[in-house]
């Protein structure tokens, strides 16, 4: 269900709050929803009761992304769209100590929250097409910060007076119908990065697959990575900008950052895996930011293949930049063989990891799956343009068991 403007104003009232209240003190199951329902709809207009369920369940998915989730306001596209505190305080921090902050595209708010946290930002605007996503926006700042300067303003990115503004973040929409709709956004990327010209101080978010030969000279790329999983890509201006490519990965568990930047890596050599060596899967924010041979180079690490993004080691590595797995054996690939190979270590659920080779990654996954205890690695690759097969497992893996 959707939620409507005056059904929000609603529950700010005493019954909303109270009816919100009763909801998150019953905290109901998915099974649960309909007798909870049922039972508040006694009591309550209905219409409004739907509501505030809404509210809830929107809530309960979003715990696991934002410490405040539990006060929030969203709406299913909202939520869909909207940046966790851990990439919108990493990205936040760029316009440390500017004067006033427009939010362009700001949606429920995930960003304007980080930024509002920030103490050293003197204000900020909020900007969206849509009412009640600026309504919510709004509300959900000054959770954020409850003193906050903000003006939040029902317009189009375009139209908006940017006057006395100092920095700018804009995330232009790339949704139609919940879809994303690739490298096509609203406002274009054209315009979006024109605003350089009247605001020093811009970030602009962009699909992670974008050409780099659309990134301007001067901007800057950066790919955010919580853990493993790859977020949207951010270009900085001039003004921001401090390297030409970098790559980030956030440590969902501890908080920590780690940053790799472009460089000039030099010759990678090739090597050839053999058992006991270490293969280290990049992160995909490196990969996507073209940050594999300044990894290499960092590690001490050679590449299987030239054009390929798997890294090999003499030495046992770990990185926060991608995966390290101990080498069993690498053979050439051939599906029939490895799967023999893999009967004789005594393997039973397999990965497969593909680059640079074609293949459905899981029927050939559940192909090779074997009975025995040890969980594996197949990565299928190439090595001097041949097809290869790397059989691996992760390093606290005890040989003959199932940890």
């Amino acid at each position: 269900m959707s939620i409507r403007p005056d059904q929000l104003d609603q529950l700010q009232m005493d019954e909303g709050k109270r009816l919100l209240a009763a909801i998150a003190a019953r905290d109901p199951s998915p099974a649960k929803t309909l007798a909870v329902l049922s039972e508040l709809r006694r009591d309550h207009d209905p219409d409004l009761v739907a509501a505030a369920m809404t509210i809830h369940l929107l809530r309960q998915r979003a715990r696991g992304r934002f410490r405040d989730a539990d006060r929030m306001w969203f709406t299913g596209e909202g939520l869909e769209q909207a940046t966790g505190d851990h990439v919108a305080d990493h990205r936040s921090a760029r316009f440390a100590g500017c004067e006033r902050v427009a939010d362009l595209c700001c949606g429920i708010g995930g960003d304007l929250m980080a930024l509002a946290r920030r103490q050293d930002i003197g204000a900020l605007l909020a900007v969206d097409r849509d009412p009640l996503h600026v309504a919510m926006a709004a509300l959900n700042a000054r959770i954020a910060r409850p003193e906050v300067d903000l003006t939040a303003v029902v317009a189009s990115a375009e139209d908006v007076d940017l006057e006395r503004v100092d920095g700018v973040f804009l995330d232009p929409a790339r949704r139609t119908g919940g879809k994303r709709t690739g490298l096509e956004t609203s406002p274009p990327l054209a315009w979006a990065l024109g605003l350089s010209d009247r605001v020093a101080k811009v970030g602009v978010t962009v699909a992670p697959g974008i050409d780099h030969a659309l990134v301007p000279e001067g901007w800057e790329l950066e790919l955010t990575a919580v853990g493993s999983d790859l977020k949207e890509g951010v270009l900085w201006s001039p003004a921001l900008a401090t390297a030409v490519r970098r790559a980030v990965v956030l440590d969902p568990g501890s908080g920590e950052e780690h940053d790799l930047v472009d460089g000039e890596p030099g010759e990678v050599p090739l090597v050839e895996p053999v058992a006991g060596m270490t293969v280290v899967d990049p992160n995909p924010a490196v990969t996507r930011a073209g940050l594999v041979r300044e990894l290499a180079a960092g590690l001490g690490a050679g590449m299987i293949d030239p054009k390929i993004a798997f890294l090999v080691t003499e030495v046992s590595v770990t990185t926060p930049f991608g995966r390290s797995l101990v080498v069993v054996d690498a053979l050439p690939w051939h599906e029939r063989k490895v799967k023999a190979r893999l009967r004789e270590l005594g393997a039973g659920p397999v990965d497969v990891r593909r680059r640079g080779l074609a293949g459905d990654v899981d029927a050939i996954a559940k192909r090779l799956r074997g009975h025995g205890g040890r969980r594996m690695t197949v990565l299928m690759t190439r090595h001097n343009d041949a097809p290869w097969a790397v059989i691996a497992e992760d390093a606290y893996h005890d040989a003959g068991t199932d940890t």
